[in-house]
């Protein structure tokens, strides 16, 4: 039996403890497995560019972070469009799993991962999603792997700056990634203690937030922390189109991100003195939680079974922490958002934190 695998997208502390859950319970069920590893994710197939893995490749690396095959970013909607060189990309795959004589192709990767597995597996290919992404925002699963290690990093970066923030009685804004979604934002938050959470999904009016911080500083209050998403978005912004929110950009100020931009209209709004701190790829980086360390052997194990039981074109998925499998078909395309009629949100609001919405 030979089995493909990659990682593909933004890489994150879990991926290489979910190809072990994977190989281990692959090596365990077989007595004849051979595992291929593509290099840089999509890519490696398109290229053929591959290693035969042995077992000792998934030996030590459950609390290792990156991953050990490399990871590139393959944008979903270029994948019908030939390379520099007019290689049909598509075709490339299915040439390489075809000539390998692969049983199945195993990807570990977020949404635009997905979207092409499951263009894979239209294709005929023999193709299990793994859910990765720090946003956890893939549909079909309540967690992805990654996710709890970047909460985990994210609210450190809280923590920290409260010391920071009470000395000198400042207001401090963390940028927390996340373009699209606020889950890591929103969960950061909360666990951090922020007074203010800003996610994309919930537009914000700046005179509510600040207006919070001059409730807080009015109550004795010396210092304010705003978790920001980098996608969060104002309510006049998030009335333009693309084409007028582009031309009201072209003639404003230039910020380095979302977050600095906040700051400065809080700063003249307020007169506070204001502190932005961006942790970036941090989030992304050092060794794997232990929630994610379970979560990520539960599913490996999981693709390894579906992979017995020859269950192809899913998402392997966890939902009221029972694994699951989910259609690829209904997961591509799809954004897990956070409802701002969520109970998480109710109840963050009912402890006084603000989402500069009321």
């Amino acid at each position: 039996m030979r089995i493909g695998m990659l990682t593909s997208g933004g890489d994150c502390q879990s991926l290489n403890a979910t190809m072990r859950g994977v190989a281990k319970s692959l090596y365990n069920m077989f007595d004849d497995v051979e595992i291929i590893g593509f290099e840089e994710g999509y890519k490696g197939l398109m290229y053929a560019d591959y290693r035969i893995m042995k077992p000792s490749d998934f030996s030590g690396i459950l609390t290792e972070g990156g991953t050990i095959l490399g990871t590139s970013r393959q944008p979903f909607k270029l994948m019908r469009v030939p390379d520099e060189k007019g290689l049909d990309k598509v075709e490339a795959m299915k040439e390489t799993y075809r000539k390998l004589r692969l049983e199945c192709l195993v990807v570990l990767g977020g949404n635009g991962s997905q979207k092409t597995a499951n263009l894979l597996s239209e294709e005929g290919l023999n193709v299990i999603g793994l859910p990765k992404t720090i946003d956890n925002d893939l549909w079909g699963t309540d967690m992805t792997f990654g996710f709890q290690s970047a909460v985990n990093i994210a609210t450190d970066a809280i923590d920290c700056i409260h010391t920071t923030a009470a000395s000198h009685g400042r207001v401090f804004i963390v940028e927390v990634m996340g373009h699209k979604v606020g889950w890591l934002t929103l969960h950061a938050g909360i666990a951090g203690g922020a007074d203010i959470i800003l996610i994309p999904e919930i537009p914000y009016d700046i005179n509510i937030v600040a207006e919070a911080i001059k409730k807080r500083a009015k109550a004795g209050k010396r210092f304010s922390i705003l978790a920001v998403a980098e996608g969060a978005i104002s309510r006049e912004n998030a009335s333009l189109s693309k084409k007028e929110l582009k031309e009201k950009k072209k003639n404003s100020p230039v910020y380095p991100s979302i977050a600095y931009e906040i700051g400065a209209e809080i700063e003249q709004l307020t007169g506070q003195e204001i502190r932005v701190t961006v942790p970036g790829h941090m989030q992304r980086g050092g060794s794997p939680c232990p929630y994610d360390r379970v979560l990520s052997s539960r599913l490996g194990a999981s693709a390894a079974k579906m992979i017995a039981d020859e269950k192809y074109g899913y998402l392997v998925g966890i939902k009221n922490n029972d694994i699951v499998k989910v259609p690829l078909s209904d997961v591509a395309g799809k954004l897990k958002t956070v409802s701002p009629d969520a109970s998480i949100i109710k109840e963050a609001k009912r402890m006084g934190i603000s989402f500069g919405d009321e």
